[in-house]
């Protein structure tokens, strides 16, 4: 049965493989997180300053 090696080759493979991925990452520290990573689209938009909620709007009207 050459199933059998062929099996444990590919599964040693991918063990190998998943270690260095884990040690690669683990190495570059964590700077970061899971929830850090997926915002990290957002990061590229603009700063909108909000206006302070006394300042403007309609409960500013009804004060004055």
């Amino acid at each position: 049965m050459a199933v059998i090696p062929i099996t444990l080759a590919i599964s040693l493979g991918l063990v190998l493989v998943f270690l260095a991925f884990f040690l690669r990452e683990h190495r570059r520290g964590h700077r970061g997180g899971a929830e850090r990573d997926s915002l990290m689209p957002l990061a590229e938009e603009t700063r909108r300053p909000v206006p302070a909620p006394d300042q403007t709007g309609p409960e500013a009207s009804r004060r004055g």
